[in-house]
């Protein structure tokens, strides 16, 4: 990982000559801090806190982050204000929730440790979430029902997501998810009566990037109805009674 650490260091002192005193913090997330980085399929997640957003200090850091993305081939950084991240807890709830369990300051304060992330509105994103995936997963099916190969990408596709999800449906059931993928389907099937094995399928498929041709229908069937299992159990345990309509008082 030593390639890691240089392409790290180089990219704070290329953001810290650019922006100097208005750069507050540099924090690594994602697969880099919590130590499963894999060169060929992970990326370097970097959150930058600003004291002033507005466009000509944007464009002082703009050359640096244009070489991250070019010539390190990295997702651009994150820019926040330290301020307007902690407002940002009610909406990016999943995402600072991973932040603040795995995340490495890589130059001046921690702006993540201390915010404090609503867990009920933690559980309405997680529901939403779910959701999306699984309607884009219909969406997907309906548009290449007859192209077993594609399906079986989007499936290997949306593997990483849904298993962040999954251990974020176990957070919102109070529960200190495991860190094994297959600890995660278990303890969620037990949870939600969604089968394991539907997601461990999913998981075999993005690991060995093939699948005979007459599984993919039943592999992405499954995968559906599992994660159906997972919302109504979200729904049946976790109601979200705040959200109900009121019923209307009869006249």
């Amino acid at each position: 990982m030593g390639d890691v650490h240089e392409a790290l260091k180089n990219l704070v002192e290329r953001l810290h000559e650019a922006a100097r005193d208005n750069l507050e913090s540099i924090i690594l997330y994602g697969s880099a801090a919590r130590g499963d980085f894999h060169h060929a399929h992970s990326d370097l997640n970097v959150l930058c806190i600003l004291r002033s957003l507005r466009a000509p200090e944007l464009a002082r850091v703009s050359t640096a982050v244009k070489w991250w993305t070019t010539a390190q081939h990295q997702p651009a950084p994150l820019f926040f204000g330290a301020e307007e991240l902690r407002q940002a807890a009610d909406v990016f709830a999943i995402e600072l929730l991973d932040m603040q369990q795995n995340h490495r300051v890589l130059y001046g304060s921690d702006t993540i440790a201390g915010i404090t992330v609503p867990m009920n509105l933690h559980r309405l994103q997680v529901d939403h979430e779910l959701r999306t995936v699984l309607l884009k997963l219909r969406q997907h099916f309906l548009r290449d029902a007859a192209n077993q190969q594609e399906l079986g990408a989007v499936l290997a596709k949306s593997f990483s997501s849904a298993l962040t999800l999954l251990r974020h449906a176990l957070i919102a059931f109070q529960e200190q998810p495991p860190s094994a993928p297959g600890e995660i389907f278990a303890r969620v099937a037990a949870l939600t009566g969604a089968s394991a094995s539907a997601f461990e399928a999913v998981q075999r498929l993005r690991e060995t990037k093939s699948l005979d041709r007459d599984a993919v229908l039943p592999v992405y069937d499954g995968c559906l109805a599992a994660l159906e299992k997972v919302i109504a159990a979200l729904d049946h345990l976790l109601p979200k009674r705040q959200w109900q309509r009121a019923a209307k008082n009869s006249s």
